[in-house]
């Protein structure tokens, strides 16, 4: 993933001083897409892992009075 979001950034900061080739244009693109694909799974899994319940908490949280 850091070699992937290396690339991507290497890739924005020539597109800013000297510009991208239609080949770069399309390596950029293709690689953007696949850094969104890893981030929609590592936060899909993350979503799954949460366990939802209805119970109520055993201590609520009190405010402490000084």
């Amino acid at each position: 993933m850091d070699k992937l979001v290396a690339r991507i950034n290497e890739l924005a900061r020539k597109h800013k001083t000297v510009g991208l080739t239609e080949e770069e244009h399309a390596e950029r693109d293709r690689l953007r897409k696949q850094y969104l694909q890893i981030f929609k799974n590592n936060f899909r899994m993350q979503l799954d892992s949460i366990e939802w319940t209805d119970e109520r908490p055993s201590m609520p949280h009190q405010r402490v009075k000084h």
